[in-house]
């Protein structure tokens, strides 16, 4: 059995996403990110980084004691070896996946939410900062855009890789994209979302909402970054 430490947003979907699709056992744990369950004692022994999502796995690969997994693509290759699923056992394959992985935890997920925040959630609207990471998230479209055209998936075999970018895409309205300007990346998202196991776990939590593009005063405080 697995805890997964979650929250519906693009990053905790992504493993909510990969366990239903590895069909792995697991029970989500709630945390609550607008009320500061990430700062929790308890959480921080997992989650050092008071970021969410995180996992506790009580049956590793080899027995012994749980493991405690934080960051998304960690914690998505974590799975991804427990199972066997999903990255290829070819140097080649694996490589690739990895690569794509890390351009969405390094490019996609930061400068998307970037986007997002000076969007949304920033007290000022500063068209420099607005322009910038939107015209940044446009162009990474476009580096998918590429890799996707001949291709059904990112790296040719339905992988991690998909399971980390799609839940960034699916919030393209609310980004100002006409996804219709990358037709790869519309065919390539119209196409994964009818997965049953993906629409499973992008269903998962439902109950405790989905990103509004607001947040009220205690979320603000919360989420806003904190130099300690």
């Amino acid at each position: 059995m697995i805890d997964a430490h979650y929250w519906p947003t693009p990053n905790g979907w992504k493993i909510s996403i990969a366990l239903e699709e590895m069909e792995l056992d697991y029970t989500i744990v709630p945390v609550n990110i607008g009320r500061g369950d990430q700062f929790k004692d308890d959480y921080l022994k997992i989650s050092p980084n008071n970021r969410m999502p995180a996992i506790v796995d009580h049956d590793p690969p080899g027995g012994g004691e749980p493991i405690s997994v934080f960051e998304s693509g960690s914690i998505l290759s974590y799975l991804a070896e427990k199972t066997g699923k999903f990255l290829s056992t070819d140097v080649r394959g694996r490589t690739e996946v990895l690569e794509w992985l890390m351009w969405q935890m390094s490019g996609m997920g930061p400068m998307f939410g970037q986007a997002g925040h000076f969007q949304f959630y920033a007290p000022e609207k500063i068209d420099y900062a607005r322009e910038r990471y939107h015209t940044e998230s446009l162009r990474l479209y476009g580096v998918l855009d590429r890799q996707l055209d001949g291709r059904e998936h990112i790296c040719g075999d339905y992988s991690i890789a998909d399971m980390a970018c799609w839940p960034w895409v699916v919030t393209y309205k609310k980004q100002g994209i006409d996804l219709y300007e990358f037709k790869n990346v519309r065919r390539w998202y119209d196409q994964l979302k009818t997965r049953p196991g993906l629409r499973r776990g992008y269903d998962a939590g439902k109950e405790f909402g989905k990103p509004k593009g607001e947040w009220d005063e205690e979320a603000r405080q919360h989420l806003m970054p904190k130099a300690r």
